[in-house]
């Protein structure tokens, strides 16, 4: 979004890169030195002078973006909460009988099934804990 901002749609791709101190090519803006590659140092004397940069806060914004911390979205889709949901209540810990249920659509395996509902415990730990403990009364009555 901060190139967009700063683009200009007058100018070619490479001066509206160079404006804001972008390379617009990797390879030459970091280029391998030939001793790396096994050859020797040809001196061409080619000296690149320095480009003016005059939007430095476009580079500026993006260092600034890139160092925040990164924000874990740590969700489910209703879809899969349903479904582990689903198959606790009706099988309990029973994957094998999970895996033989109707609504098992996507014909997982019970070493699937499990690894769904693992995902699940560790998404929502309280979620799952208060979903269990409301289960058992239940099955208190059906005995």
């Amino acid at each position: 979004s901060h190139i967009r901002h700063a683009w200009d749609p007058h100018k070619s791709v490479a001066q509206n890169l160079a404006e804001m101190g972008l390379a617009e090519d990797p390879n030459k803006a970091v280029p391998i030195p030939k001793k790396l590659l096994g050859m020797e140092m040809e001196s061409d004397g080619q000296q690149l002078g320095k480009k003016i940069v005059r939007k430095p806060y476009v580079v500026n914004e993006m260092e600034l973006e890139a160092s925040l911390p990164e924000k874990k979205s740590n969700t489910l889709s209703r879809d899969l909460i349903d479904y582990v949901r689903y198959m606790i209540q009706n099988h309990g810990e029973n994957y094998k009988e999970m895996a033989r249920d109707e609504k098992n659509y996507y014909q997982d395996t019970p070493k699937q099934i499990k690894r769904k509902i693992n995902v699940y415990k560790n998404f929502y730990p309280e979620e799952y804990k208060s979903f269990i403990a409301s289960l058992k009364p239940e099955k208190m009555e059906v005995q």
